[in-house]
């Protein structure tokens, strides 16, 4: 993940709860220490995150329509879901991630 898609990303998932996400909320949802975090997330919004950050990033992601559900994730396309029903379970997925993220920045 590069830092222009970390910006984008915190813009997506502003949009996806509704409410804009500060450098700050992103810290919070890093896990990252309140009292340097939002240098952190400043910092990787020009270097981009890598590890396990630039992973937990990837998964929170799929809170936004922007980002495809990972394959690893994708439990709608088999073959025991009715392909009518797949819609309406990515969607409840989605409101689920976004709970999520809700959670995390309190």
């Amino acid at each position: 993940m590069t830092g222009a898609e970390l910006k984008k990303l915190r813009q997506h998932l502003g949009e996806a709860i509704g409410q804009p996400l500060s450098v700050a909320d992103m810290a919070k949802l890093c896990g990252l220490p309140a009292a340097d975090g939002a240098d952190t997330i400043r910092k990787w919004e020009v270097t981009g995150p890598t590890g396990p950050v630039a992973e937990l990033l990837r998964i929170l992601a799929m809170a936004s329509d922007h980002y495809p559900i990972l394959e690893m994730f994708n439990v709608f396309d088999r073959h025991d879901v009715p392909v009518k029903e797949r819609p309406a379970r990515r969607q409840a997925f989605r409101e689920q991630m976004r709970g999520d993220v809700r959670r995390r920045i309190g």
